[in-house]
């Protein structure tokens, strides 16, 4: 393109290259963007997102491409996709006071390796760590299984390097846990995918690997159970580093799409996880195996990394497992009140029951934080008419219930519509007002989050 070739930047308009980036891992309809950049520094992108400013072309940063919302789909032809995925160094690592500085496009699996051979990790850990980057994190506030003890994403974000709608570069945040500063920028930044500006370092917190790790699988044969020992786990005093839920549908999915041994018979089952201490974590295993037998449930100690790392595989093998069923599906990731949780589990099964549609669920059940898959075909306009229809009925029951359209996968394309539900009159225009502020020509990542 004429400017880009005497940047140097590597970039393509092959219609090959353009198709493969025109989609991301949502149910999006594709869409073929005019080029695709591949900067390899903070400099490069400043050089293209000056050429876009300049143009008056639309900018769609880009990670690993693993979002479920439609965040990174380029909208019209007139779209540079800026993929941050040859950015993947990790830049430095203070373990005086525990913090790594990376490039956006490394992936968050990775980092995990690099930071374990010293002795640390970086608790975020979403389901598709093995190819998620960092940078998409960020800005998509990803969570993960580990998020009900160590929290998301944000949590983990001391400070970020971003380029402006306008070529200009600014750092946001720093190296001290402790800021109170003027209004924080940063947490703006984090979760408004790429539509404010493109991330290009990232400064996070790290901690010390924990000396052991518990890994336990509750059973029940009534769905209503499994919630409701969430909730009396918590309230019991105790805070595992996990509680992963599934219900009999997503169970029956992984062992027929990659059989891990999992129990055919039953409605439900946690995965649990409790880390610290081996002394600590073995009374409070105890305590989760009491709460668990208390509502009629069994209990399957893992014996070792093995059996642990096969009870995780099968945890990360359902998104993939459920396009076995249908070639496509409605993805929703809820969030409720953990109290909660057995009333939507219920709910969701009704609606599944009613509708004569399959409904399948697991997620984050320690914190409340529930992916639903709507199992339609989206060729059949009537069934995906009937399964859109019920996914706007679990966003009012989940409402209703007081909590959230979105725990972790943000709003993207996908949820815009809906974005109204939840969001009011004066706060969306405050957030409106920020995109303005930020992006006064409206060329970063357009179309996303407002409808």
């Amino acid at each position: 393109m004429k400017g880009l070739s005497s940047t140097g930047i590597h970039f393509s308009t092959e219609k090959e290259d353009l198709m493969c980036y025109g989609f991301d891992a949502s149910a999006v309809e594709s869409s073929i963007p005019r080029v695709i950049v591949w900067p390899r520094n903070t400099d490069e992108v400043v050089k293209v997102v000056k050429y876009a400013h300049k143009y008056n072309l639309v900018i769609v940063p880009r990670g690993a491409g693993t979002g479920k919302t439609g965040a990174s789909v380029p909208i019209g032809a007139n779209c540079i996709v800026l993929s941050l995925e040859k950015m993947r160094k990790m830049l430095d690592v203070d373990t005086k006071n525990l913090t790594a500085v990376v490039e956006p496009g490394i992936v968050n699996a990775g980092l995990q390796r690099e930071l374990e051979y010293s002795d640390y990790f970086y608790p975020p850990d979403p389901a598709s760590l093995n190819i998620c980057t960092i940078g998409g994190n960020v800005a998509t506030n990803a969570g993960g299984p580990r998020a009900i003890k160590y929290g998301v994403t944000r949590d983990y974000v001391m400070g970020i390097e971003v380029v402006l709608p306008d070529g200009n570069v600014i750092t946001l945040g720093g190296k001290t846990y402790k800021r109170a500063v003027g209004y924080d920028l940063k947490d703006i930044i984090i979760g408004s995918e790429g539509t404010l500006a493109v991330i290009t370092k990232i400064r996070l917190k790290i901690l010390p690997l924990p000396e052991d790790v518990v890994t336990l699988l509750l059973l029940f044969n009534a769905l209503e159970s499994s919630g409701l020992v969430v909730s009396k786990i918590i309230s019991s005093g105790l805070i595992p580093r996990t509680i992963e839920f599934m219900d009999r549908f997503s169970i029956e999915a992984v062992e027929n799409y990659k059989p891990t041994g999992l129990p055919s018979n039953v409605e439900a089952l946690l995965l649990i996880e409790l880390d610290g201490y081996p002394a600590t974590i073995k009374k409070e295993a105890e305590q989760v195996v009491d709460i668990c037998n208390s509502l009629g449930g069994d209990t399957i100690v893992a014996e070792d990394d093995i059996a642990r790392e096969r009870l995780w595989e099968a945890r990360r093998s359902i998104s993939p497992s459920l396009y076995h069923i249908r070639s496509t599906k409605i993805s929703e990731d809820i969030v409720v009140p953990r109290d909660k949780i057995p009333v939507i589990l219920v709910e969701l099964r009704r609606l599944s029951e009613g509708s004569g549609i399959k409904i399948i669920s697991f997620g984050h059940a320690g914190d409340g934080n529930i992916h639903v898959n709507i199992m339609v075909d989206m060729e059949d306009r009537d069934e995906y008419t009937k399964g859109m229809a019920i996914a706007k009925k679990i966003f009012e029951i989940t409402l209703g219930l007081g909590g959230s359209i979105s725990g972790e996968h943000g709003i993207g394309i996908t949820k815009a519509p809906y974005i109204g539900m939840e969001i009011k009159g004066r706060e969306m225009e405050l957030m409106k007002g920020i995109k303005r502020l930020f992006d006064p020509r409206g060329i970063m990542n357009p179309g996303k989050i407002f409808p």
